[in-house]
């Protein structure tokens, strides 16, 4: 197989950056450098594991996954379809965490997933410490493996449960920010996106029937676990700043400042109960 053929192959399955991909596969299955893809696009490579790959690829199977890890700010994350695919957008999520926790801060990340937002956030400011919460044991553990693969797994601590049930944090706990990208999409709108979300896990996109049951769940125990100075961290989706505002507002927090990705959308609230907020 050539790494024309299989640009061809992936144009065909409307894969928006075909050569991109083709070019990551064969570098992972073939040891085949960019470089000599482009200077040699019809050399044949024999691999039945590239083959198999390519034909899942095709059929729009995410390339995170069979790549088996993904490079999220400074790091790289093992990844399967046990977590969701870290983003770049969540990016922003640590780099204003990393600027704002003070010296010395104990932080909590709510569904954590692979463990990316703590994990990076961790390494980073090797000052600090993380609870990590995961509902589910597979999930918990592949984020475990990540701390350890990028040497924070001393500052990590895992925690299984379900933010959506009552007191899932420790009774007591004060942590000086409290970080989440939860599940925000509604059902309705999961359908519509790309062919490969089919393949990450649902549970990581469903927000419920509005998107919002999991900002809920999270703004209802904040205020109790969040030091004074603290504050709240929460990725959303582009259209759900003014939803979220609201609830927050609820909840008493006076001070909301919403955050933009790279792109220009709305991707994260800042929110403390003071007037100390500096995005």
């Amino acid at each position: 197989m050539t790494y024309r053929e299989i640009c061809n192959r992936f144009a065909a399955a409307n894969i928006d950056n075909p050569e991109w991909d083709a070019a990551l596969l064969l570098a992972h299955f073939c040891k085949v450098s960019r470089i000599d893809c482009l200077a040699n696009p019809d050399t044949d490579h024999a691999s039945p594991a590239l083959a198999e790959a390519v034909s899942r690829r095709a059929a729009r199977y995410p390339l995170q996954y069979l790549l088996g890890e993904w490079q999220f700010y400074r790091q790289t994350y093992e990844v399967g379809p046990d977590c969701l695919i870290p983003r770049s957008d969540t990016e922003l999520l640590v780099e204003t965490a990393v600027r704002l926790l003070p010296r010395g801060a104990y932080f909590a990340d709510l569904c954590t997933g692979s463990g990316c937002i703590a994990i990076s956030t961790l390494a980073e400011r090797p000052d600090t410490r993380a609870l990590a919460v995961e509902k589910f044991p597979r999930t918990l553990a592949l984020a475990v493996r990540n701390a350890e693969k990028n040497a924070v797994s001393a500052r990590f601590e895992p925690l299984q449960a379900d933010v959506l049930e009552p007191s899932f944090l420790p009774h007591g706990t004060r942590f000086d920010a409290i970080l989440s990208n939860p599940p925000y999409i509604r059902p309705d709108v999961i359908a519509t996106l790309a062919p490969e979300l089919a393949a990450e896990p649902l549970a990581a996109l469903d927000g419920g029937e509005d998107g919002l049951c999991f900002y809920r769940a999270i703004l209802s125990v904040a205020s109790a676990h969040l030091a004074s100075t603290g504050f709240l961290l929460l990725e959303i989706g582009y259209d759900q700043a003014e939803a979220v505002s609201a609830l927050a507002r609820e909840h008493h927090f006076s001070n909301i400042h919403v955050l933009r990705d790279l792109g220009g959308c709305d991707r994260a609230l800042l929110l403390r109960h003071d007037g100390s907020v500096t995005a």
